[in-house]
Order: C-alpha cells, then sequence, then structure tokens
C-alpha cells in the first residue's frame, strides 16, 4: 500500500474513532496503539465498518477472499470490545488471549476496559508477532 494511501486511511480511522462515546473511543485508541506499536509493517484502515489492521509488506499474489493481509478487525456493538482475528486459527495461542474455534478460521480477543486493555498488552503483542511470522512473504 501507498504511503500517501496509508495517510489516508488513518485520517479515517482517526474520523471514524473521533465518533464513538468518548469512554469507548480511549480503550479503542489504546488497543489500536498497541497494535501498531508491534510492527512497522501493520496498517490500518476502516474496512468491514470498522477500525482494521493489516500486513502492509510484500507478498505473493493470492486471492483477496483469503484475507491473508488481515491481522484484526475491531468489533464494536453495544459497548462490547472485540478485536476479529480472521484467520486468527493458525496462530499458536497459549496464553489464552484468543478464544473460539470458529469453522470460518476466525478467534477473538475480548476486551471489557481500560485497565483490561492494557493489562493484556504484552499477550496481544504476542500474538500478533504469532501472526505476522505465518505470513507468507
Amino acid at each position: 500500500m501507498t504511503e500517501p494511501q496509508q495517510q489516508k486511511d488513518k485520517i479515517k480511522v482517526n474520523e471514524h474513532i473521533q465518533k464513538l462515546d468518548p469512554a469507548l473511543a480511549i480503550i479503542v485508541e489504546s488497543i489500536r496503539q498497541i497494535i501498531l506499536s508491534t510492527d512497522p509493517e501493520i496498517g490500518e484502515r476502516i474496512k468491514w465498518n470498522n477500525t482494521s489492521f493489516y500486513y502492509t509488506g510484500e507478498m505473493p499474489p493470492f486471492n483477496p477472499k483469503e484475507y491473508k493481509r488481515e491481522i484484526a478487525v475491531f468489533n464494536l456493538h453495544k459497548g462490547r470490545i472485540l478485536l476479529v482475528f480472521p484467520s486468527g486459527a493458525k496462530i499458536k495461542d497459549t496464553s489464552g488471549l484468543l478464544e473460539g474455534e470458529y469453522t470460518d478460521g476466525r478467534r477473538l480477543a475480548y476486551f471489557t476496559d481500560l485497565e483490561d486493555a492494557r493489562s493484556k498488552e504484552k499477550l496481544l503483542q504476542n500474538v500478533i508477532r504469532e501472526w505476522l511470522r505465518t505470513v507468507e512473504k
């Protein structure tokens, strides 16, 4: 993805977060910064009507419906904060952060509040690093 496009995406993400309930926005922003600080090849954009995070590095061609670039996307509904990892089944998570055994391969991370998000920072970064190790480059 080009640098100008990444800047446009960042602006859209900022605008999206600013529209959230202020208490929720603080938690989302904290998780966002945890994810983005994990690796310089993580980008962000609005996808599926929420902030999503993806791998920005080089990859061989693939079917876009395989979601090979997609790391995680927020699911914010009725004050609930979920991070959905569309291909989370490929991650070896022994910490218990990721939950669910869905047939489509997704796994979920739940966050209840700012303290919970901060307490899970290292776990979340470890899961993302493990995801990045599985990327075909």
